[in-house]
């Protein structure tokens, strides 16, 4: 019952802090760890032990499974270069800069200890930076990028966190081994996840021969599937998280929505986007749940003069270093770039020092940070106590917390004027496409409605056809160029939309009162108004479009 009643008490105040982020103007993943905090902080408040293993299995896999799946896949295979080099060149040197500077800052924390606290460190966020980053204030390429590297650097900065807890453990580490060991768990990571991208496409197509399968049946599988995905990867020694991300990415170009049915795959992208906003939400507030814990146990080697002051400026310059790390080596590889289009003859696009700094703010950590440091070995292989445990579980919460206050305040000002006004290339994108569907839609009705010979049904199937043809021109005429066409449109497309609003709110309206005058049953009820959400969802859609 405790365990019931916690669940239920953490998915209110996901559902809260949804209302509250329009109120208190700050980032939803720092209130929702405010909102953790808060709940945890009394002594007889809300208090959880997280078991990392599990707290990895719930929350990650689908979460990067969703943030693959939406990722433009044409721009991560263009942009490839400085994504794999953020992911894994970035990835190894954090680990070499700010495990030095973390065991020349704080000397009794061991080197080993160091290189594996600046592992789990090196990856960002996909969930944090997908929450903290605005669209329309950063340029889309770096946007691109930093998704790009959010999915793939989980990955590397682990399997190196492993190797450097393995140094800890045993106190020998072998280059060779370790590198061995990481294109293995890479390779098999990916497999992984295209295996169990195959086996739900199995599934799926055994449940479409048995017919009558409910659409539930099929939402599940493709619920289950970043689940399967990680298992499998875990199962084999392999990268779990990147199993997931795989299947994300390849779900979209797989074809297997094919072997959903229409009601299926409507149902599954709406549960998929609830379910990304309740893992989000939970994930923090449950970040936020273990902060007073870790406030409170504040190690003795961080507070030899100043119980407060001396903590918190190791946080902030380790968070810092964290930043200057990342924007040197951002700045090396723009140069670097640059100097090989010159070589080739191509044209150069460099970042800029606004956007190298944005990328660099950018770079916040989360959930895959604390779960990993979480994880450390409570003793060694003697027995004894492992090194500077509760040292470094407190450093990386601070850096987590420190990283995304820094993000929530500075990256707005720094990106301000970044991306020019007009026109967001990605609708100019949308709206071409649109008008390109539309018109070879009107061309196959009109050869369809051409070829219905002489008569009544003739003329009747001219008629429907005309009165289809409308509305795609009208979708045409929304997608000029012109911006007088385009004017005309929209304020006709906004008179239908008005229209129709009216009439789905009459449909409604006569429903209901059908129902209460029992001329129909609650199951009527029920499907008719299924049917007429469904479409008012239609027109929303349509409406924000415009």
């Amino acid at each position: 019952m405790d365990v019931a009643v916690f669940i239920l008490v953490v998915l209110a105040f996901v559902a809260l802090s949804g209302a509250l982020v329009r109120l208190v103007r700050v980032p939803l993943p720092v209130l929702q760890i405010a909102i953790g905090a808060a709940l945890a902080w009394p002594a007889k408040g809300l208090h959880v032990e997280i078991d990392p293993e599990l707290f990895l299995l719930v929350f990650i896999p689908p979460l990067l499974f969703g943030d693959a799946f939406a990722a433009p896949k044409r721009e991560l295979i263009e942009l490839r270069r400085p994504i794999l080099d953020l992911a894994v060149g970035l990835v190894f040197f954090t680990i070499v800069g700010f495990g030095y500077a973390l065991h020349w800052l704080v000397p009794s924390i061991p080197l080993a200890v160091a290189f594996a606290l600046a592992a789990v460190l090196s990856p960002t966020d996909a969930v944090a930076v997908s929450s903290i980053v605005d669209r329309n204030v950063v340029p889309a390429r770096l946007m691109h990028i930093l998704e790009g590297e959010s999915l793939l650097n989980d990955a590397s900065g682990l399997v190196m966190f492993r190797f450097a807890v393995a140094a800890a453990l045993t106190g020998s580490f072998s280059f060779a081994a370790a590198s061995l060991s990481f294109l293995y768990a890479v390779a098999a990571g990916i497999l992984a996840g295209i295996a169990a991208l195959f086996v739900a496409a199995k599934a799926l197509q055994v449940l479409g021969r048995i017919g009558g399968t409910p659409a539930g049946a099929q939402v599940l599988v493709m619920v289950l599937l970043p689940f399967v995905a990680y298992l499998i990867a875990e199962h084999v020694g392999a990268s779990g998280i990147l199993a997931a991300v795989t299947a994300g990415l390849v779900t979209g170009t797989s074809g297997i929505f094919r072997h959903l049915s229409v009601s299926a795959r409507i149902q599954a992208m709406s549960l998929w986007s609830t379910l990304t906003f309740v893992f989000n939400g939970a994930l923090f507030i449950l970040l936020g749940l273990q902060l007073p814990d870790i406030i409170r146990r504040v190690p003795p080697e961080l507070t030899s003069r100043h119980w407060l002051f001396e903590p918190v400026l190791t946080v902030l310059i380790l968070t810092l270093c964290v930043i200057g790390l990342r924007f040197l080596w951002i700045w090396i590889g723009d140069m670097a770039s640059m100097i090989a289009a010159r070589l080739g003859k191509r044209k150069a696009e460099p970042f800029g020092f606004r956007v190298r700094l944005a990328g660099s703010v950018a770079g916040v950590r989360g959930a895959i940070t604390l779960a990993g440091i979480l994880s450390l070995p409570l003793a060694l292989q003697d027995g004894s106590p492992f090194p500077a445990r509760d040292v470094v579980i407190f450093l990386a919460a601070g850096v987590i917390i420190c990283s995304l206050v820094i993000a929530s305040l500075a990256l707005p000002r720094i990106a301000r004027g970044l991306v020019e006004p007009g026109e967001d290339p990605g609708a100019a994108e949308e709206r071409r496409a649109r008008a390109g569907a539309a018109k070879a839609a009107i061309a196959k009705i009109e050869r369809l409605a051409s070829e219905g010979g002489e008569g009544e049904a003739a003329e009747a199937r001219l008629a429907v056809a005309d009165s289809i043809v409308a509305g795609y021109r009208r979708r045409i005429a929304a997608s000029d160029e012109a911006e007088e066409a385009r004017a005309e449109a929209r304020e006709s497309g906004r008179l239908e939309l008005e229209l129709r609003h009216a009439g789905i709110e009459a449909e409604r309206a006569a429903v209901r009162a059908m129902f209460r005058t029992r001329q129909i049953n609650d199951h009527t009820m029920r499907a008719l108004l299924s049917e007429i959400t469904l479409t008012e969802a239609l027109l929303k859609s349509r409406r924000d479009r415009k």
